[in-house]
């Protein structure tokens, strides 16, 4: 059996790196620096993209930005649909309170994740501001949010997937693009 193949690659780990540098100097420019700042990856891809956005921050500015990781599992709207969801741990490392919370992500597509993500933020505190930073941001959405800040915008129709690969977790950095009607409906 052949391996599944990706339709494309949208981008390469420069331009990956490119887009962590400009996602980090807009969210510099719009906070006015670090101060107070604080990023929260969505489990499980927005965790090590939060991590590198923190550190590139850190690169321009001097300060790094605490990084916490947000488990959804139990706050998604699809939960009677799984059998048992696959539990990972929050940990926020700072208080919330008061502080411009910047939620990240892989993918936005529907908004449903970021949705059930602001629900288990707000259960933790209440934030000055919440933003999102996205690699992705695919359209078709189901909930009136949007991404302050995007890597790329890769307008795709529902029979595909978009998927970031990240260096530590699958060997390269990529975002690549899968027909999944041609391949039997799963990438």
């Amino acid at each position: 059996m052949d391996k599944l193949q990706p339709k494309a690659t949208i981008m390469d780990g420069e331009a990956m790196r490119r887009a962590i540098t400009r996602i980090a100097h807009e969210i510099l420019e719009h906070n006015e620096g670090a101060q107070n700042l604080g990023i929260v990856g969505i489990v499980s891809r927005g965790v090590p993209l939060a991590e590198i956005l923190s550190d590139e921050i850190r690169t321009i500015e001097g300060i790094k930005p605490p990084v916490g990781q947000l488990d959804i599992s139990f706050y998604r709207d699809d939960i009677g649909r799984h059998i048992a969801p696959v539990l990972h741990a929050t940990n926020i490392p700072f208080n919330i309170n008061n502080s411009n919370v910047v939620l990240v992500d892989d993918v936005l597509y529907t908004g449903r994740t970021v949705r059930s993500a602001l629900d288990a933020l707000m259960d933790l505190g209440r934030p000055r501001t919440v933003q999102l930073a996205v690699m992705v941001d695919r359209g078709h959405r189901e909930l009136p949010i949007r991404a302050d800040y995007v890597g790329k915008n890769v307008p795709s129709s529902h029979t595909e997937a978009i998927r970031v690969h990240l260096k530590d977790i699958d060997g390269e950095d990529s975002v690549t693009i899968w027909d999944l009607a041609a391949q039997g409906g799963e990438a």
